[in-house]
């Protein structure tokens, strides 16, 4: 396995440094690969601007691994699917001229309302829709050379059955999963059980820690969210949580995963401090 980091990791750097410093911070920490997520970077997706910024990541020994960007093929662009796979489109011409293998895009939120009415009462219902907006979304993103993935992430589709489902019901050979060995805990999941779940699908995996509180205490403070559950979780640095990241990547590995595994660091601590000791551990679980 390889490390790379996630342009989300640096958090506020990324307003003082701009995505070129990001670059070059990623260097200099070490880092031989890096994941791109969107944000105002992206200068309206402009095409000349990613392939800049891939020779910048070249200049600096640097291999863009992922792209990852927000969809929603209930509401977005107005409940329009058609809309939103084509919007998806652009997102895909700008991670081609990044030069990376794969782009991350979510599926939905929830059972949003379109025309304000709700779709649906469960995942099930919506299973068809979001099916086809992958599946469409993943043949454009072949016929260009790169493959798509969804993230356990935003709740509604963070399960690992779930997730799994709209890979197998999808069923496009270029369409797989970014495995966030953390997210799991969002939907009250033991990590290293999901993780064993969806090792066989990875494309990209984010390693991720949480602090955990279970729903029955007081939060104690701020800086704490809740699971779909009502538990309580807080960003932890690799190796300070409570995910067992040690065990996750020791899962991807026995199902023959050996790609990058993006830092994805989002505590309370200084964002190069939690990248760089994040960086240590993965590494050591790596050798380990």
């Amino acid at each position: 396995m390889k490390t790379s980091v996630s342009t989300y990791s640096f958090g506020g750097y990324m307003n003082t440094l701009g995505i070129e410093g990001i670059i070059r911070k990623s260097a200099e920490l070490g880092f031989t690969g890096i994941e791109f997520v969107e944000g105002g970077w992206t200068k309206g997706l402009d095409v000349g601007y990613a392939k800049e910024l891939n020779a910048l990541c070249k200049e600096n020994g640097l291999t863009p691994v992922a792209y990852c960007t927000g969809a929603d093929f209930l509401s977005g662009s107005g409940g329009d699917l058609k809309a939103e796979v084509n919007r998806l489109h652009g997102q895909l011409d700008f991670a081609a001229a990044l030069g990376v293998p794969n782009m991350r895009h979510d599926v939905c939120y929830g059972l949003s309302n379109r025309n304000g009415k709700k779709i649906g009462i469960s995942f099930d219902d919506v299973l068809p829709i979001l099916a086809e907006g992958c599946r469409e979304t993943a043949a454009y993103a072949e016929s260009i050379g790169l493959g798509t993935m969804t993230e356990n992430h935003g709740f509604f589709v963070q399960d690992a059955n779930r997730v799994e489902k709209l890979i197998n019901t999808t069923a496009h050979p270029a369409f797989g999963a970014l495995v966030d060995v953390g997210n799991f805990m969002c939907a009250d999941e033991t990590p290293c059980n999901s993780v064993s779940i969806m090792a066989r699908y990875a494309k990209h995996v984010h390693a991720k820690d949480f602090h955990y509180l279970s729903g029955k205490e007081e939060c104690p403070t701020r800086g704490w969210f809740q699971t779909r559950g009502s538990n309580y979780l807080r960003g932890a640095i690799i190796g300070h949580g409570a995910v067992g990241v040690r065990q996750c990547i020791r899962i991807l590995r026995n199902a023959g995963y050996d790609g990058w595994v993006s830092v994805e660091f989002e505590g309370m601590e200084d964002n190069i401090l939690g990248i760089t000791l994040g960086k240590e551990a993965l590494e050591r679980y790596f050798a380990g």
